[in-house]
């Protein structure tokens, strides 16, 4: 609180202002702040507008006051692709948004995949449920029509999608095939630009873009091989298409998790070794669930979030700080 005075009749009048004023959208600095206020301060009252004053100023004081929404993302429309079940981080993610008041729609890779998606879609009260897989021409392009059709808009959407054949995954990054690479490149890190390009016109309003990568996009993991240089790409497009969309209004954001048990995650050799490592060297002691994750990303797409963008956000215990 910054604690002024002023003359009021013969009489100095105290009074203080609160230290986070805004003023419409923005934040006024420091400076701005006491320079504000000391204009305000330097100005001379009668006893008789006492009163008057002290009755302007709360006023003037609970206008500037944060409020927060119980459902920060009502009337919110939400797209999550990758949901492959219950395990999911894309699930966890889908439960914060629901829970923040966010509508969804989700979307599923094929039918085996659905038998597991369908029931999670129904809980959330999903009001689209489509199939799409990435690599089928046209898929991505229907869920961004049907997205148009149905809402006419869309306030942020989730891409939790990465994929690399077995047989490259666990070999040698120099060994890798470029058949390998490219398919691995193509669904983990050129869909999400694809589905970014489908994303922006609906986003008049601005919105939230979200990826998953992992910390080794950034140090070398062990047994984590090709995909390394694929999510390292990823976070970079996260950054140029950060830039690209900023002045439209649209957030671009990696979410990097610790090493967490899910069905794509149990294609990495030596995963459970990954797991006690982490759950060791994390400051926190302890590993991450699909629950941190979803909220860390759900608090992201609320527009208290809205002037941070091209983030590699790590919801790790704080692995990532450990040299």
């Amino acid at each position: 609180m910054t604690t002024l005075a002023s003359r009021a009749g013969r009489g100095l009048l105290l009074w203080s202002i609160p230290e986070p004023v805004s003023v419409g959208a923005r934040s006024l600095s420091w400076n701005a702040r006491r320079s504000t206020a000391t204009k305000l301060a330097e100005r001379t009252y009668t006893a008789e507008s006492k009163g008057k004053f002290v009755e302007d100023l709360h006023l003037w004081q609970s206008s500037k006051m944060i409020t927060l929404k119980e459902k920060p993302l009502a009337g919110k429309m939400g797209l999550v692709l990758g949901i492959a079940n219950e395990h999911s981080l894309a699930y966890g993610c889908a439960e914060a948004f629901r829970a923040m008041g966010a509508e969804l729609a989700i979307t599923y890779r094929n039918d085996k995949t659905k038998t597991y998606v369908e029931p999670l879609a129904k809980e959330l009260q999903a009001e689209i449920f489509l199939r799409c897989d990435v690599q089928e021409p046209g898929h991505l392009e229907a869920v961004f029509e049907a997205l148009s059709k149905n809402w006419g808009k869309l306030d942020f959407a989730l891409h939790a999608i990465a994929f690399a054949p077995k047989e490259d995954l666990h070999g040698r990054l120099a060994d890798s095939s470029r058949e390998g690479f490219l398919t691995a490149m193509d669904i983990s890190c050129h869909s999400f630009i694809r589905m970014a390009r489908l994303a922006e016109p609906l986003m008049q309003d601005g919105g939230a873009l979200f990826t998953l990568s992992y910390y080794g996009a950034e140090k070398v993991v062990e047994h984590y091989n090709l995909m390394g240089p694929v999510k390292a790409a990823l976070e970079s497009a996260v950054r140029y298409l950060a830039y690209e969309f900023g002045p439209k209004g649209i957030r671009v954001h990696a979410i990097s998790p610790g090493p967490v048990k899910t069905r794509a995650a149990s294609g990495i050799d030596h995963f459970d070794e990954l797991l006690e490592g982490a759950a060791s060297r994390a400051p926190v002691k302890s590993l991450v669930g699909i629950e941190d994750v979803g909220m860390a990303t759900a608090c992201l797409a609320t527009d208290y979030a809205k002037l941070i963008t091209g983030e590699t956000v790590y919801v790790d215990g704080g692995y990532h700080i450990v040299g």
